[in-house]
């Protein structure tokens, strides 16, 4: 598991980004559970996330964060990245962001990626 803290800050809200390689559905909810076996993390607001399979295509969570998945995979079908968990943790700190969730969202999976 690679992962990246205090990627962004605003307005209260934190995030970060974690991801590993995976090979299926179970690979997916294992990581789940290991990210959520740390309190910080299960204690998040929403636990966003998307992996393109190479076998059964797509799959993401918003985790209530409505279309942070579909971003985070976007991104990877650009990068081309394939049978890749990425998941973006959000701490929110009580303040509406609108939009720039997305940009947010956004900047954690360019820094992940920017590490691999």
């Amino acid at each position: 598991m690679r992962q990246l803290l205090n990627v962004v800050s605003d307005r209260g809200s934190k995030y970060a980004v974690s991801g590993a390689a995976v090979r299926d559905r179970a690979a997916v909810d294992a990581f789940l559970k290991e990210l959520k076996r740390n309190k910080k993390f299960a204690r998040a607001t929403h636990n966003s996330w998307a992996v393109d399979f190479s076998e059964g295509g797509p799959l993401k969570g918003d985790d209530g964060e409505a279309g942070a998945g579909q971003v985070i995979l976007r991104m990877l079908e650009r990068e081309e990245l394939r049978d890749h968990v990425i998941v973006v943790t959000r701490w929110y700190g009580g303040k509406h962001l609108g939009g720039d969730r997305f940009r947010h969202v956004q900047d954690c999976v360019r820094a992940y990626l920017g590490e691999a």
